[in-house]
């Protein structure tokens, strides 16, 4: 349902009913009438006020009037009277009431207050074409009007100018009030908008922000994860294995294990934060490889590692931290898909010419059981190179095995 602004709410009193129906979506799509307000009731006792007295003032000219016999003006009072009654449904027929009291006007002295009330009433509710019809017929009956009623006190031109300088500035003040009121509904449908457009993109940063936690979560736990199944599976198959070779297994799961505890530490402490480097240990960099590879062996996978940068520290915090993401998901994928295999990490690269980051595999021996959740960690690597400048592409190679090749910006 459409809210009315806070301005308008503890003061509805104050404001017209017909410009809080224009700032009720749910109201105009409705077609409901606007109630009236305090102040629709104090504006319209005042147009009925003023257009009795108007009405009494040109009873006393009438009277005053010897042209005008005693019947017509008994009938110009009774026709003033009931124009005056009118002047209440100015709100629900205003274009109805100001066509009707032109012919009204032209007959009744005495409905002269109404006939301007209901003119204003059109320019405030009604667009500029009907209100220059109505207005517009108006004064050109003036002259006619006061042809046949002259005025025995003021000369002809002069209460003509007159009467069609006032015509003129009850439709420009009508026209202004409208103008005023679009232009709040105007300011109002403009703050509406800023404030959808501000929650949409505050949704959509916090979409970015949950997707990029969830590559991070993923570069990062899927490698730990994965040490911790093989050597699980490994005690799991080998119940009988030396005494030295389980212990050894053991103190790999619970070292894995407690890296992928701070590392998911670190994550949760980013979200936390809503910083990316300032919490936690230093995100990991190219010259991370080395170590990454080690763990790898450590966890009894056959890596071969082709390090041909002569210096990683050189290069840029976040491309050696996607090359290191990638390089990670390269051998977590391998020893997911292809166990037993040897793997075969390069790293090349210089400035100007970019950074390569190539890690290979053969196929597997035998049947490899799939991995639920494959190809999720792919996507968010090609997706992370591309924000850096880079591309990223993986496939099966002609020989059965498969490779994942990025290359990513070294300026």
């Amino acid at each position: 349902m459409g809210e009315t602004p806070a301005l308008f709410t503890g003061r509805r009193w104050f404001f017209p009913s017909a410009l809080l129906h224009e700032l009720d979506p749910d109201a105009a799509r409705a077609g409901r009438r606007p109630r009236r307000t305090a102040r629709d009731w104090v504006v319209d006792f005042s147009s009925f006020l003023l257009a009795v007295v108007v009405g009494a003032t040109a009873v006393e000219a009438l009277a005053d009037n010897p042209h005008v016999p005693n019947e017509l003006a008994v009938v110009d009072q009774l026709i003033g009277a009931l124009a005056c009654a009118a002047v209440w449904l100015r709100r629900r027929w205003p274009l109805g009431l100001a066509v009707a009291m032109t012919p009204v006007t032209f007959v009744s002295e005495t409905a002269g207050g109404a006939g301007l009330i209901a003119l204003f009433t059109l320019a405030v509710h009604r667009p500029f074409r009907s209100v220059a019809w109505v207005g517009g017929i108006n004064a050109a009956l003036v002259p006619l009007y006061y042809w046949l009623r002259p005025e025995p006190d003021v000369p002809y031109l002069l209460i003509v100018l007159f009467a069609v300088l006032l015509t003129v500035a009850i439709v420009g003040w009508g026209m202004f009030v409208r103008a005023k009121r679009q232009l709040m509904v105007s300011l109002r449908d403009r703050a509406r908008r800023a404030e959808t457009e501000a929650r949409l993109r505050a949704e959509q940063a916090q979409r970015l922000a949950r997707e990029a936690i969830a590559r991070e979560m993923h570069d990062v736990l899927a490698h730990r994860l994965t040490l911790l199944s093989v050597h699980a599976g490994a005690l799991e198959f080998r119940p009988d294995a030396p005494p030295a070779e389980t212990a050894r297994a053991a103190g790999v799961i619970r070292e894995s294990a407690h890296d992928a505890l701070q590392d998911l530490r670190e994550i949760i402490g980013v979200l936390r934060a809503g910083e990316s480097d300032d919490t936690g240990r230093p995100q990991p960099t190219l010259a991370a490889v080395d170590a990454l590879v080690a763990e790898s062996r450590e966890a009894g996978m056959k890596v071969v590692l082709n390090h041909r940068v002569e210096d990683p520290a050189a290069v840029p915090s976040s491309v050696g931290r996607t090359a290191y993401r990638i390089a990670q998901e390269g051998l977590t994928n391998a020893r997911k898909h292809a166990p037993g295999t040897e793997v075969t990490v390069t790293v090349t690269g210089a400035p100007g010419t970019g950074l390569t980051v190539c890690v290979h595999n053969p196929p597997p021996e035998g049947e490899v059981p799939p991995v639920p959740g494959s190809g999720q960690g792919l996507i968010g690597l090609t997706e992370r190179a591309n924000l850096a400048g880079g591309r990223l592409e993986h496939g099966p190679t002609p020989q059965g095995g498969f490779e994942v090749r990025a290359w990513l910006p070294w300026r």
